[in-house]
């Protein structure tokens, strides 16, 4: 399933906050570049201007709209709206140095930024053009884009705002560029979306949710990740064993590590019951920022090590 995943021109990872969802991009991008894939890891962040956690996990030496390498067939970007119009002027205007006057002009760096609409057309066309971009011979320089969604909106919003714009302006240079656009995000041949959660109840929940709200987007999930699963030691004899000695000696300090385990079974069952795609879990690691992103990522290029497995199997690092 990870060749199918990474045989698109562009995945999209989302979540809730907290479930690890940047995390997972890093380690998602950085395992597609060990096994030999030009990547660009983007992220998508509403703060153009802030720090940027994914930058860190990959050891990027700067967050800015600049394609920077930060590892072995692992370039780096942040998406900036400013940009995306910057290159759409380029683009439509007769010659380039029409682009750059335009976007000195302080009334229409206003009206760009107003419209979230018109936000997400400048995100949305920077991160085209940079698919766009070719060697001589014709390959793609970027044949791979992993992009960090900021919070699960935002999946939405790339799908749903440009309508907005379609409906306003169907034709001409920018129906044409958000047209694109669409076409790229909702074809399920070059762009999958893989969710991020917890196996918990409530961001199961809310998984399931978003699921349903992709469908109605048209954006084709293509999997769904488990992140931080415990490891469960035991065998469907030894934990009957176990319950057998707990109805007769009663409660002792390992029930909460228990009822956890209990509670990442029930969520794999419901996710798998719920999402029409390949699950995996991920396991918990006492490890964190780049160390943990690269052992995550050598885990994911060895499905026999067991960390990247369908779900039905559980992951042990």
């Amino acid at each position: 399933m990870l060749e199918s995943l990474w045989s698109r021109r562009a995945v999209l990872v989302s979540g809730k906050g907290g479930v690890g969802k940047t995390t997972v991009s890093a380690a998602l991008a950085l395992a597609a570049a060990r096994t030999g894939r030009p990547v660009l890891l983007v992220e998508l962040s509403p703060d153009e201007g802030g720090p940027s956690a994914l930058a860190s996990l990959v050891g990027a030496r700067e967050a800015g709209p600049r394609v920077v390498p930060v590892a072995p067939n692992l370039s780096f970007v942040r998406l900036s709206a400013q940009e995306g119009h910057r290159l759409f002027l380029e683009e439509t205007l007769p010659v380039k140095w029409l682009a750059e006057a335009a976007l000195r002009s302080r009334a229409l760096r206003r009206f760009l930024e107003a419209g979230p609409a018109l936000k997400e057309m400048g995100l949305l066309f920077q991160m085209l053009a940079l698919l766009r971009r070719k060697h001589p011979d014709g390959r793609a320089v970027h044949p791979l884009a992993v992009v960090d969604l900021p919070a699960t909106g935002h999946a939405l919003a790339l799908a749903t705002l440009p309508r907005s714009i379609l409906s306003l302006m169907p034709g001409g240079p920018v129906g044409r560029a958000v047209r694109e656009g669409l076409d790229l995000l909702q074809d399920p041949s070059r762009t999958g979306v893989v969710l991020t959660t917890l196996p918990e109840p409530l961001p199961v929940s809310e998984t399931l949710a978003l699921v349903e709200e992709l469908k109605d987007v048209g954006l084709p999930l293509s999997a769904a990740v488990l992140n931080r699963m415990p490891e469960d030691p035991f065998t469907p004899e030894s934990r009957a064993a176990l319950e057998r000695l707990l109805e007769t000696h009663g409660p002792h300090r390992g029930q909460r590590a228990l009822e956890r385990l209990e509670r990442a079974r029930e969520a794999r069952r419901r996710l798998a019951a719920g999402t029409p795609v390949p699950q995996w879990g991920m396991p918990e690691l006492a490890l964190t920022g780049m160390a943990l992103v690269e052992r995550l990522s050598e885990l994911l290029v060895s499905p026999l090590e067991g960390a990247a497995v369908p779900s039905g199997q559980e992951a042990t690092p």
